[in-house]
């Protein structure tokens, strides 16, 4: 019976240690973890003195913190973490606004456009032509609408 308690026992401690062992040929996957606002370039280069919090919410997002105790204060946090060579990149973007809640000042990591790369945006309007109706053609009635089927008219009694 002690032989068998100290069998079980070494079995038991054994099981335990190869728990944590890792054989180098066996590797797993990690993802890549992005957590916070995703900001490009694009997006910061729209900002610009005086706009007030809506309209930077309506560029940015939503600010990842909104501090209770600092109320003219928003940040904007980044962090990626590559899965395979666990490098972290972080990124900080803070937005101070004046007591008119209009945005003051910009501080953090993130590049801020030259007022020279600062353009007016293009005007991109296209017309599609739809159709146009002929006078001949706007003259007849139009073809009588076609009634829905079985199936339709259970589901739109039913309410969906």
């Amino acid at each position: 019976m002690r032989l068998f308690r100290s069998l079980f026992t070494l079995g038991f401690c054994l099981s335990l240690a190869a728990c944590s062992y890792k054989p180098t040929l066996v590797s797993e996957y990690k993802i890549d973890v992005q957590q916070g606002n995703v900001l490009s370039q694009e997006m910061v280069a729209q900002l610009k003195p005086g706009l007030s919090r809506d309209q930077v919410r309506y560029v940015l997002g939503t600010p990842l913190i909104a501090d209770v105790f600092h109320r003219q204060r928003w940040d904007y946090v980044y962090r990626y973490r590559n899965g395979q060579t666990e490098q972290v990149e972080t990124r900080r973007l803070v937005l101070f606004f004046d007591a008119d809640n209009r945005l003051e000042r910009v501080a953090g990591d993130v590049e801020l456009a030259a007022v020279n790369e600062l353009v007016a945006p293009v005007a991109r309007n296209r017309v599609v032509d739809l159709g146009s109706i002929s006078p001949e053609a706007a003259g007849k009635p139009l073809p009588p609408r076609e009634e829905p089927g079985y199936f339709r008219r259970l589901m739109n009694l039913i309410g969906l």
